[in-house]
């Protein structure tokens, strides 16, 4: 990847970043531990590619 980045590349790329977070502890919470991590937080870097 190129070291300089566009600046729409990196408002995708930081959205995907605010996504990643794991949901709120009341979630968890309310359904008892079966809701731990959104869909889209499963992404890691390495094994799967956002499409941009």
């Amino acid at each position: 990847m190129a070291r300089n980045k566009h600046l729409a590349y990196k408002i995708r790329l930081n959205k995907a970043a605010r996504q990643k977070k794991s949901v709120p502890a009341w979630i968890i919470a309310k359904t008892k531990g079966t809701v731990r991590m959104s869909p889209k937080s499963r992404r890691n870097w390495r094994n799967r590619k956002l499409r941009i």
